[in-house]
């Protein structure tokens, strides 16, 4: 099978339609709600025009929007918690149903050269993966096994709604995910402040070195961390920096938005926070207003997601 690429700023995306049907899941009823919590409500001003910011992603466009409360879930979802919503409703991801998904390049080492399906041309670190999926990050000799509080990853914007679903919850809005890593506080560049090393110390987890061939791991991590890793923001929510992307129910829109995703239109949703991939020399989408998009159905090594809820 080939692996039918298109470029993307800090992955890559399956370019085609999203031909499969939603799935309805049955319901949990039993919500995690002692895992989320309650936000209060406010006006925010999303985007920045700091030197920063991308003009491109329509991050600049500042808008004003008002914010009802709402719970948040404190950490992005994990291996254990997807394996559960697997095991209660055998649903089976896009990752899964394609029969591969994308992995970066220093994590296939113990890969088959037979299941190496291609890479970008303009992005080589990025192979697709026969295999690769949620429960084999890496392919089929990997394992989640001792990655159990770490993000779920290889899921795509779908799977993500299918999960939700069955959890009682939904996916954040963008205006609610940046007003949720900013703790509400406009302007703010991290959710811990406006320095990247505030106090010398590490926040986040992020890519350490010279990126793509050094990561150093001064940061403690050279793939995904533990959902509690670093502190929480003011709001107690974890990890809304780096880590893993995280999914937002948007639909991706920009006036300067590339030809690419003009025309793939309502499949192409928002993406927010960044990932243990990005770095200052490439890609410095850690920051709170920063954006990016992603089509539906793409799944990679490096982005997951955290769910919301109206109320409970």
């Amino acid at each position: 099978m080939k692996a039918n690429l298109i470029q993307s700023c800090c992955s890559l995306s399956r370019h085609e339609p999203n031909q499969l049907e939603e799935i309805n899941v049955k319901q949990n009823p039993v919500f995690q709600k002692e895992k989320m919590v309650l936000l209060p409500g406010g006006e925010f001003l999303l985007g920045s025009n700091d030197s920063e910011s991308s003009v491109e992603d329509g991050e600049t466009i500042r808008r004003k929007v008002t914010i009802n409360s709402f719970y948040m879930d404190k950490y992005a979802v994990t291996n254990e918690q997807f394996s559960q919503f697997i095991k209660e409703t055998g649903y089976v991801t896009e990752a899964e149903r394609y029969g591969w998904s994308f992995v970066f390049y220093s994590f296939i080492r113990d890969v088959d050269e037979s299941d190496l399906l291609g890479s970008s041309p303009h992005t080589p670190w990025w192979h697709a993966v026969n295999g690769a999926n949620w429960k084999y990050p890496e392919g089929r000799n990997s394992s989640i096994a001792n990655r159990l509080r770490h993000p779920v990853v290889h899921v795509s914007w779908n799977d993500a709604k299918a999960y939700a679903n069955w959890a009682g919850k939904r996916l954040p809005t963008e205006s609610e995910w940046e007003y949720a890593a900013a703790s509400g506080v406009i302007d703010r560049t991290y959710p811990w402040g406006n320095e990247l090393h505030l106090n010398g110390i590490h926040h986040c987890n992020i890519w350490q070195g010279e990126f793509p061939s050094v990561n150093n791991g001064d940061d403690g991590y050279y793939g995904t961390a533990p959902v509690d890793s670093f502190e929480a923001n003011d709001f107690g929510l974890y990890n809304m920096s780096g880590n893993v992307w995280e999914w937002c129910e948007d639909i991706y829109n920009t006036q300067f938005a590339r030809e690419a995703v003009l025309q793939m239109e309502s499949n192409v949703r928002v993406i927010k926070g960044g990932s243990y991939l990005c770095h200052h020399s490439y890609c410095n989408r850690y920051r709170i207003s920063a954006r990016t998009f992603n089509t539906a159905n793409s799944t990679t090594g490096h982005m997951g997601f955290r769910c919301a809820a109206n109320h409970f």
